[in-house]
This record gives structure tokens, C-alpha cells and sequence, in this order.
């Protein structure tokens, strides 16, 4: 009745997507070895050793652990993940760069615990949804919830402040809600909600007035505010149809902030051009469409909703990257998934493909 075996096509693209990326970070990351040789070996040390190296052990964990372990230890699990990210605020723990406080420096290892809060997140909302299964029509069992888990998010990371990182993790929520069967009534009130919610931020924090003025004209300040998004689409420009050929970008020295970080797609565009940025937004299309097929496919409701979840966490962080570093969407900051810089979040993302692997093996064969 059920397949053993893990999806190889879905296997495929996130390998796929793991070459591309290892391939462009080393290319993006010549930028920074052109300045100082430091930062760039503990850059490299981050992305090889916390990020694939541990992500790599944590993806054959997960692919081992069945799938209910995480639905019964889920509200550990999210507790946990609540608690480390709150102690970014603790000062012998809390490491601060640029004012911002979202990291944890524990000896010579530095990580971002928000990326652990995601993958929580997901796991304890799938579990509690599918718990309260057609009682989620319910407002107290269905938006309620979803209200008070934002709530305590929101609390933590505006602190931080991570706005970022609160909208993936609302949006990533509102959909799982959708997925479980809430009316698009109760859907469209809490997704007016978060944009009056996030509009107010917007209003009373002006490094977000400076990101939403970039994104309407970004000419404005091209020294300033709007200096990455110039240099991003000078990148992009500059790679025409074929690109410039891979390692040969020039704007990733000296020009692009952070080019194996948030900046890579630009990178990406400059090297390997109009074809190249294509085909790297058609895989990531694949692993959505590939990954909900899984959902659809997966043996419970729980199952349906964790996939769902961390595939739809994954695309939208894709979009936020790529939308961003083309002008489509204010700048955000985030990484792009398997291929920026930033060794915590490829551990969790390979830790969370791991979990869609074991639960791929559940698919029934009939679909």
C-alpha cells in the first residue's frame, strides 16, 4: 500500500539546487577573499562546516526519525525554540551587529536562533491543527491560535528586530491555516490584520520607511539606502542573456553588499545571465510544486501540514530573496535558500528536507 523509497525527483532538485548553490557561494565569496583572507576562510567554515556539514548529518537524522516523533515532542520542540531565540537578549549571550540582536555567540560558534523559531513554529502549528482537525473552522481552535503564536513571535522579534524573518513565519501560518481547511473569510481577516499590523511598523520604524522609499524609487539615494539595489540590477544588467561566465562578476568585488549573502542572486545574474537566473527559479518552482505533491500524497493530516509548511516557508523565502534583489519587493535581507551565506539557516533547511524525505516514503502508490 505505501512506497518505501523517498521521492527521487524531488530528491534530484534539491540536490540540484544544493550544486548550484556550494558552486555560486565559493564564486560570490572571491569577493570577499579580494579584501580580507580572515573573513573569508570563517565564512567558508560557516557555510561547510555549520551549515553543510551539520545539515548534512541532521538530514540523515531526520530521514531515520519517523515522521510522529515530531508531533509528540512539537510543543518542546517550539518552547525550545522560543526560549533560545529570546536569548539574544541575554547579555553574555547575545551577540549585536549593525543594532540588530539575532544572534548567539556560544564560544567560537555564532548562529541565528530565529532559524530554529521557523522550523519550530511549523512543527508545533502542523501538530496543534491536526489535532483540532474540523474544530480549526472554529475560531477559538483555528485563527485564535494562529493570533496568539504571532502575538509571542512578534514580541521577540520586533525586539530583535527581525521583521523579516515575522513575515515568513505569518505568512507560512496563514497558508498552513488555509491548507487545513479554514474559510477564506476567516483567511482574509487575519491576512487584513497582518498587513494593518505590519503597516503600523512600518509608520514608527524608519529603517522600514527608508526600505519602503528605496523600493518606490529606487534612485533616491544611490550612495545611501538605495546603493544595494543599484549595484543589484547593475549585476543583473551586465549578465544580458549567457551571462559573463561563472566567477567572472565583477560587481561582487567591492561594489555588491554582502554578495554571498543576500546579494547572490545578483551575483547569479551577472555570471550566468538571463538563462542561468531562469533555470535556478524553475527549480525552486519544481521543489514547491514537487513538495505539495508530496503534501497532497502524505498518510495524515499531520504529515500534509509539515510538508506543507517548510515547503511553503522555503518558496517564500525564494520569492522575498529573489523579488527583492530585482526590485519587485523591498529589500529584505534574507538568504537565499541553499545558496546565500548563513550556516544555521542551510542546517535547518537540509534538517527540513530531510523530514520531507522520510515522509515522502509514506506516499500512497495509487496517487
Amino acid at each position: 500500500m505505501r512506497d518505501k523509497k523517498i521521492d527521487r525527483f524531488f530528491l534530484i532538485i534539491v540536490f540540484l539546487l544544493i550544486f548550484i548553490g556550494v558552486a555560486m557561494f565559493i564564486s560570490a565569496s572571491l569577493g570577499i577573499l579580494a579584501k580580507s583572507a580572515g573573513t573569508f576562510y570563517s565564512v567558508l567554515f560557516s557555510q561547510l562546516v555549520l551549515g553543510f556539514g551539520c545539515g548534512f548529518i541532521g538530514l540523515y537524522l531526520a530521514l531515520k526519525i519517523d515522521y510522529k516523533f515530531w508531533r509528540n515532542y512539537s510543543f518542546y520542540i517550539f518552547l525550545g525554540s522560543i526560549l533560545l531565540t529570546a536569548a539574544v537578549f541575554i547579555p553574555s549571550l547575545g551577540w549585536t551587529h549593525l543594532g540588530a540582536e539575532r544572534w548567539l555567540q556560544i564560544g567560537p560558534l555564532r548562529f541565528q536562533p530565529v532559524e530554529f523559531l521557523k522550523f519550530g513554529f511549523i512543527i508545533y502549528f502542523a501538530a496543534w491543527l491536526s489535532w483540532a482537525k474540523n474544530r480549526v473552522q472554529d475560531f477559538k481552535f483555528g485563527i485564535l491560535p494562529l493570533g496568539i503564536l504571532l502575538a509571542i513571535i512578534a514580541f521577540i522579534l520586533f525586539n530583535q528586530p527581525d521583521t523579516k524573518s515575522f513575515i515568513l513565519i505569518a505568512v507560512t501560518g496563514i497558508c498552513m491555516l488555509f491548507i487545513s481547511g479554514v474559510s477564506m473569510k476567516w483567511i482574509s481577516l487575519i491576512g487584513v490584520g497582518s498587513i494593518v499590523v505590519l503597516g503600523s511598523l512600518v509608520f514608527f520604524t524608519p529603517y522600514l520607511q527608508s526600505r519602503i522609499k528605496t523600493f518606490i524609487d529606487p534612485s533616491q539615494d544611490p550612495q545611501g539606502s538605495s546603493y544595494q539595489i543599484q549595484q543589484s540590477l547593475i549585476a543583473i544588467g551586465s549578465g544580458g542573456v549567457f551571462g559573463r561566465g561563472y566567477g567572472q562578476s565583477i560587481q561582487k568585488f567591492s561594489y555588491l553588499p554582502e554578495p554571498q549573502g543576500d546579494s547572490i542572486f545578483a551575483v547569479i545574474g551577472e555570471e550566468l545571465g538571463f538563462v542561468g537566473s531562469v533555470a535556478i527559479i524553475i527549480l525552486f518552482l519544481l521543489f514547491v510544486l514537487r513538495g505539495l505533491r508530496i503534501a497532497n500524497n502524505s498518510p495524515d493530516l499531520f504529515s500534509r501540514l509539515l510538508v506543507s509548511g517548510i515547503v511553503i516557508l522555503i518558496a517564500a523565502q525564494s520569492f522575498m530573496n529573489i523579488a527583492s534583489t530585482t526590485g519587485v519587493f523591498p529589500l529584505t535581507g534574507v538568504p537565499l535558500p541553499f545558496i546565500s551565506h548563513g550556516g544555521t539557516s542551510l542546517m535547518i533547511e537540509l534538517i527540513a528536507v530531510g523530514i520531507v524525505f522520510q515522509i515522502s516514503k509514506y506516499q500512497h502508490k495509487n496517487n
